[in-house]
């Protein structure tokens, strides 16, 4: 990187950049932590230490780390049920479990995990985000529970329509919405600053303008807002949901930051993440942030995306945006205190929206209907029960589904002169395949001489061989030659014998 920041050109095009990301990113941690249930500051705190502590690290060179919108419904479950406090020890012990897993070389096998139980966390997080953030666009509280939410909404229909506050919070933040939709249809010219930002700053100055009486977002000062966990919220989450809560956030944060990766890579032809490395900076850095009492931190492919469109070529763009955000909070703390709730509930609601893949549903559907089955169902299910059963459900489906198609076989029956019958079973012989292969088998005449040939098997299970053998035991009859298994290595003991007599 040294010889690169020595071309003028290099150091001025990653200045730029950074200050690019900034503005993208400011909004969105400000967004994210409200909606997390957690002061403002702390989002920001998250943006900082993934810009100045995980920007300085090896492994990817060029995304940019920060709180991201798929683990807000997280955070705010965390928050709700164990307190800001723990929030802190759970980030912490994330961090550190992400650190063993990069030193023992378990980043590259996250990108094992079935794309199709990604896009439907993803997607599941989408719609509990959306469906908590249309409250907050109205100035309401939301109910718990994506159940609660969907069960809530008539009567959240209600209160904006029927006027006064809800009606124009609701109005600042769709409007807010309005501006993020269009603004990627203007010219390019027009789209040099961030569309966020934008939206944000619309929004802000119609409600200080019109001294609209919506909610803004509460100021309590960086140093205020920072609180490191105590030795007495260790003890707090030394429980069995506490525990799934960690195991959540390693897996989401790990999964999310190496396939961002995996995409910033196919953006720029520079060089390649180390993804062992790069899980390693993110444990560093969730670390850090657990430590500060803030947000759990992932790589953002909205701000990743942003660094390699404005132009960057080395990890200072991303270290130069923690500098600006830090100094964002240090010289002006009070700009954040006067940015309306609703507008950046409008921000989040948009960014909901985009983590469903709608375009792709049709398509894969068509293609690959079994993925879209898995997709379907995690994301349900996130929205039923939560986060960490949705995803375990849809990896549990993604496995059995993956088992299913493997343990292909074919059953062919045969005659040879003088009567003798021969089943040739080709393919994966698994436990899943039992009862075909028994339907089939027990479907063959017992008073024929029978051979079963087993040598066309790729896989025999342990499940499978001993049901062929009881079938082969005892499927002739009493005066019929017995069952012959081929090839001889096949033969049990007990039907050798039993051949033999």
């Amino acid at each position: 990187m040294s010889s690169l920041l020595k071309n003028p050109t290099v150091l001025r095009r990653d200045i730029l950049a950074s200050l690019v990301v900034f503005l993208v990113a400011l909004p969105l941690c400000v967004g994210i932590a409200v909606a997390s249930g957690v002061p403002a500051e702390l989002g920001l705190v998250t943006g900082i230490v993934g810009g100045l502590v995980v920007g300085a690290l090896p492994g990817s060179s060029l995304q940019v780390s920060g709180p991201a919108a798929g683990l807000t419904v997280l955070v705010y479950e965390a928050v709700q049920e164990f307190g800001l406090a723990a929030l802190g020890v759970i980030v912490l012990i994330s961090g550190l479990l992400q650190l063993l897993l990069g030193a023992l070389g378990f980043g590259r096998w996250f990108r094992a995990i079935s794309i199709a139980v990604v896009q439907g966390m993803l997607a599941g997080i989408g719609l509990v985000l959306v469906l908590g953030q249309v409250y907050a666009m109205a100035d309401t509280e939301q109910p718990s529970g994506g159940l609660g939410k969907l069960a809530g909404l008539p009567g959240l229909a209600g209160s904006v329509l029927s006027g006064g506050t809800a009606l124009t919070a609701f109005l600042l933040g769709a409007g807010t919405v309005a501006v993020l939709v269009l603004w990627p249809r203007l010219p390019a010219r027009a789209r040099v600053v961030p569309g966020p930002l934008v939206a944000v700053a619309l929004a802000t100055a119609a409600a200080v303008a019109f001294d609209l009486p919506v909610a803004k977002v509460e100021v309590q000062g960086l140093l205020e807002a920072v609180q490191p966990p105590g030795l007495d919220a260790f003890g707090d989450v030394a429980t069995v949901a506490a525990i799934g809560t960690v195991l959540a956030f390693t897996l989401i944060a790990s999964a999310e930051s190496l396939f961002s990766a995996a995409a910033v890579d196919r953006m720029h032809d520079g060089p390649r993440t180390d993804y062992d490395k790069e899980l390693m900076a993110q444990g560093v850095g969730n670390t850090v942030c657990g430590a500060l009492g803030a947000l759990p931190m992932t790589a953002v492919i909205v701000r990743s995306a942003a660094n390699v469109q404005a132009g960057a070529r080395t990890s200072l763009s991303r270290i130069l945006h923690g500098v600006w955000l830090l100094l964002f909070v240090a010289l002006l703390p009070a700009a954040i205190g006067v940015i309306p709730l609703a507008a950046l509930a409008g921000v989040l609601v948009h960014a909901g929206c985009k983590l469903v893949p709608v375009k792709d549903l049709a398509p894969l559907w068509r293609e690959h209907r079994g993925e879209a089955v898995i997709l379907a169902v995690t994301a349900v299910a996130i929205l039923v029960t939560n986060l960490f059963e949705g995803v375990l459900l849809g990896m549990l489906l993604a496995v059995c589904k993956t088992a299913w198609e493997t343990s292909h076989l074919h059953v062919e029956v045969r005659e040879l002169t003088g009567g003798r019958l021969v089943a040739a079973i080709t393919g994966n012989a698994t436990f899943l395949r039992l009862p075909r292969i028994l339907e089939e088998l027990e479907g063959l005449p017992k008073d024929r001489p029978i051979e079963l040939d087993l040598s066309g098997l790729r896989h025999l299970d342990h499940a499978c061989r001993i049901a062929l053998e009881n079938w082969a035991l005892r499927h002739n009859d009493a005066g019929t030659e017995p069952v012959r298994m081929l090839p001889p290595e096949q033969i049990p003991a007990q039907l050798s014998s039993a051949s033999s007599t």
